[in-house]
């Protein structure tokens, strides 16, 4: 692609403006320092951006938007990306899922990217499904985001917080168990390097447990409506 046909920075920003709003100049220059995307600079040191510049950044900004993915996650998953492999777990099935969640978002995000309105969120905050980070009311870490996208469609069917509730109490109860098959393990320091095996193992009770909890809820259902 020659200059002519290539892109200016704020020519990439016009482009997909449309998709991502939020899209600034800040941002795409933020992702270059992150190695996120290398434009072409020009003799003047001006960046260019091609068309795979351009799909590479839609690629990351939507990752960003519908999943809520650190750019770490997204850094991983780009190779396979560009290999027209984009794997179906966007967050990959190893220890890592415990390190790095995200970046906090605020609440204005979480009620833009989700659709819940400001009451339906007060009312998640209430029943726990959400928690506001310590000290700041407007700031939630990065599991708020997935956690209200889903609770709005389940609130679009009828269900409020005080339903939602029976989720956080679930989830409370499953913490508690793997704290009793992990706890043994922290108190005899079979840690590993960085606490790999502690890890590893609370990934993979997590893994099964979503996998029984998946298998039971749709064998419950299915004999609902047989009924």
């Amino acid at each position: 692609m020659t200059d002519q046909q290539s892109l200016s920075i704020g020519e990439v920003i016009k482009v997909l403006r449309k998709d991502f709003p939020e899209i600034t100049v800040s941002k795409v220059r933020f992702l270059e320092t992150k190695g996120m995307i290398l434009p072409r600079r020009t003799a003047g040191g001006y960046r260019r951006f091609d068309r795979a510049d351009v799909a590479r950044l839609r690629y990351i900004l939507g990752q960003q938007r519908d999943h809520f993915l650190p750019l770490k996650v997204i850094k991983s998953k780009l190779a396979a990306w560009e290999r027209g492999d984009d794997p179906y777990d966007p967050a990959g099935s190893d220890g890592s899922l415990l390190e790095e969640a995200g970046e906090p978002i605020t609440r204005i995000d979480v009620l833009r990217r989700s659709g819940l309105t400001s009451d339906q969120l007060d009312d998640l905050v209430a029943h726990r499904l959400i928690a506001p980070l310590p000290g700041d009311e407007d700031i939630f870490p990065p599991e708020a985001g997935p956690v209200a996208s889903e609770a709005k469609r389940l609130m679009d069917r009828g269900l409020g917080g005080r339903h939602l509730r029976a989720i956080r109490l679930a989830v409370d109860r499953e913490v508690d168990l793997f704290r009793s098959v992990a706890g043994p393990l922290v108190r005899v320091q079979w840690l590993g390097e960085g606490g790999e095996h502690v890890q590893e193992l609370l990934v993979g009770c997590a893994d099964a447990l979503v996998g029984i909890h998946r298998a039971l809820l749709l064998a419950s259902l299915r004999a609902e409506l047989g009924r």
